[in-house]
């Protein structure tokens, strides 16, 4: 099994990951490919949208999903976060922060 794809920044920034057709979501350093689950979403894909771009950890831990919907988010998995997104998340950095 080959090392799982590493996202940078710039790429869960771009259009395509904003595209409905494409879009990206990172949660506990995780990155995930939605779009086949937006129009399944309990909460509607507008909430999802406001997330594209950031770390939606929080976002995705204050609504209190429940063990299946967690489950239900690895089948959507396609690789890993920037590292430091998942150190800052958790060192009270802001969210957005890029190491150079």
């Amino acid at each position: 099994m080959s090392a799982p794809k590493v996202y940078t920044w710039d790429e869960l920034k771009s259009d395509e990951a904003k595209s409905k057709s494409g879009i990206l979501m990172l949660i506990h350093g995780k990155v995930y490919a939605i779009s086949k689950f937006l129009d399944e979403h309990p909460g509607g894909d507008e909430v999802l949208f406001g997330e594209v771009g950031r770390d939606a950890t929080e976002a995705f831990e204050d609504v209190g999903h429940s063990d299946e919907a967690r489950e239900i988010l690895k089948k959507y998995y396609v690789g890993e976060g920037p590292e430091v997104s998942f150190r800052a998340c958790h060192a009270g950095v802001h969210e957005n922060w890029v190491a150079d």
